[in-house]
C-alpha cells in the first residue's frame, strides 16, 4: 500500500479539502475520494517529491507522443474514454507520464470534463494541446484532434532533432579544438620554458605570451572558473528569470547572422501550422490566431503579430491582419488570401508551413555544412599560433647549438 496526499473538493458544498489516503495506485486512491463524495484536485505520493525521482521521472517528448497517439488510436478504436486512458496509464512506462494520466483518469470518472482534465497540468500540455482536446470535444473528433497533435509533436520532435545532429560535428570538433590547446599549452610549453631557462636564453615574443598565458591559468584557475560561474548562471537568470532578459534573447535570435533566418522561418512554420491544425478542428478564428501567436515562444515576434488580433477583430480580414506585421514572411499572407477566397483557410496555411519547413530542412543542413569547414580554419589558426610558439623555439636552439 501507497499514501497519497490529496486536495479535493466536496461534491455537495465545494468545500476544498486536505488530507491523505492509503492505495495500490494514483487512480484507486482517485476512485476511493470519488467514493467519498470527493471531487479530486491533486493526488500526489508521499516521498515523490525528492528532487532526484522528479528528475528520473521527467516527462520527455518521446512520452508526450506515445502516450497521445495511443490515446488517439484507443479512442479512434471505438474504446470508452476511460477504458482508454486506464489502457494507456497502464502502458505507460515514465512514472511522471504515468502519475499525470493516472490523474486525469480520476479526474474523468469523477464526472470532469477531458479538457478540464488535462487543463490541470498546464506544465505538461500547451495551450495548442488543451484547445484541440476541447474543441475535439465539442466535435466528437477527439481521436482526430489527438492524431493531429500526435502528428505535430513528432514533426517537432524531428525538426529539433535535425537540428541537434547539424551542431554535433561543429560540437566535437571545438571539443578537439579546446582539448589540443590544453595539452600543449600545459604539457609542451611548460618544457620549452624550461629548456629556455636552462640555456640561459631569453624567449620569443610568441612563446612568452604562451607562458604567461600558462601561467595565469595555472596560477589563477579558480578565479577564472568563478567568473565563468559567475557569468554563466548571471546570463541564464538574466534570460530565464526576467522580462527584459527574455526579450533581449529573443531579439538576439531573430537578427543574429547566419541563424536569423532560420529562426524567422521556424516561427512562421509554427505560426501557420498551429493555426491551421485549430482552424481545421472548428476552434474560432481570433482563438485559433491567439494560441497560434503563443506556439510561436518568442516574446519579441510574439507581440508583433499580436497586432494582427486587434485588426481582426475590427473586422479585417487575417491576411490583411498579417500582411503589414515585421518578421511574417510573404507567403503566409498570400496563401491565406487565396484560402479565404477559396473557402479553405486552413489547407493553405498547412500549403505555407509546409514550405517553410522544408526550406528549414535545407538550411540546416547547409549551415551545418558551411560551420565545418569555418571551424576547421579555426582550429588550424589557433594550434598553428600554438605550435608556432612551441616548435619554432626549438628550431631557434638547434640553430644556435649548430653554429
Amino acid at each position: 500500500m501507497k499514501r497519497f496526499n490529496y486536495r479535493a473538493r466536496e461534491k455537495a458544498t465545494g468545500k476544498q479539502v486536505k488530507g491523505s489516503i492509503q492505495a495500490d495506485n494514483k487512480r484507486l486512491a482517485g476512485r476511493l475520494l470519488v467514493q467519498q463524495d470527493l471531487i479530486p484536485d491533486s493526488i500526489v505520493e508521499e516521498g515523490a517529491t525528492n528532487p532526484f525521482t522528479k528528475f528520473n521521472n521527467r516527462i520527455t517528448t518521446k512520452d508526450h507522443i506515445m502516450f497521445t497517439r495511443q490515446l488517439a488510436t484507443l479512442i479512434g478504436a471505438g474504446l470508452p474514454l476511460s477504458a482508454s486512458l486506464r489502457t494507456v496509464v497502464e502502458q505507460t512506462e515514465n512514472k511522471g507520464m504515468q502519475a499525470v494520466g493516472e490523474e486525469i483518469l480520476a479526474a474523468t470518472e469523477s464526472g470532469k470534463s477531458l479538457y478540464e482534465a488535462f487543463s490541470a497540468h498546464p506544465n505538461v500540455f500547451n495551450g495548442v494541446y488543451l484547445a484541440l482536446i476541447q474543441a475535439g470535444e465539442k466535435s466528437g473528433t477527439l481521436d482526430i484532434a489527438l492524431a493531429r497533435l500526435a502528428d505535430q509533436e513528432e514533426k517537432d520532435a524531428a525538426m529539433l532533432g535535425k537540428i541537434r545532429g547539424a551542431l554535433v560535428y561543429p560540437a566535437i570538433i571545438l571539443v578537439v579544438i579546446i582539448a589540443v590547446l590544453l595539452f600543449m599549452m600545459f604539457a609542451v610549453v611548460p618544457q620549452v620554458r624550461d629548456l629556455y631557462a636552462d640555456m640561459g636564453e631569453e624567449l620569443p615574443g610568441l612563446t612568452q605570451m604562451l607562458v604567461n598565458m600558462t601561467d595565469f591559468v595555472v596560477n589563477f584557475w579558480w578565479l577564472i572558473l568563478l567568473i565563468l560561474i559567475a557569468g554563466v548562471g548571471g546570463a541564464i537568470f538574466f534570460v530565464k528569470r526576467t522580462p527584459m532578459g527574455k526579450k533581449v534573447a529573443d531579439s538576439f535570435k531573430i537578427h543574429v547572422p547566419l541563424f536569423g533566418g532560420l529562426f524567422r522561418k521556424l516561427y512562421v512554420s509554427r505560426f501557420a501550422r498551429t493555426a491551421e491544425m485549430l482552424l481545421s478542428t472548428g476552434v474560432p478564428m481570433v482563438d485559433s490566431v491567439n494560441i497560434a501567436i503563443e506556439s510561436v515562444s518568442n516574446s519579441v515576434v510574439e507581440a508583433e503579430y499580436s497586432k494582427a488580433i486587434e485588426l481582426i477583430k475590427g473586422g479585417k480580414s487575417l491576411s490583411e491582419a498579417l500582411e503589414d506585421r515585421e518578421y511574417m514572411l510573404p507567403l503566409v499572407p498570400q496563401m491565406t488570401g487565396i484560402g479565404e477566397e477559396s473557402g479553405k483557410i486552413d489547407e493553405m496555411l498547412g500549403k505555407a508551413a509546409k514550405v517553410y519547413e522544408d526550406e528549414l530542412y535545407e538550411q540546416i543542413e547547409n549551415i551545418s555544412t558551411m560551420i565545418e569547414p569555418i571551424l576547421m580554419v579555426v582550429m588550424a589558426g589557433l594550434i598553428g599560433v600554438v605550435v608556432g610558439g612551441t616548435l619554432l623555439p626549438i628550431y631557434s636552439l638547434v640553430n644556435s647549438v649548430g653554429t
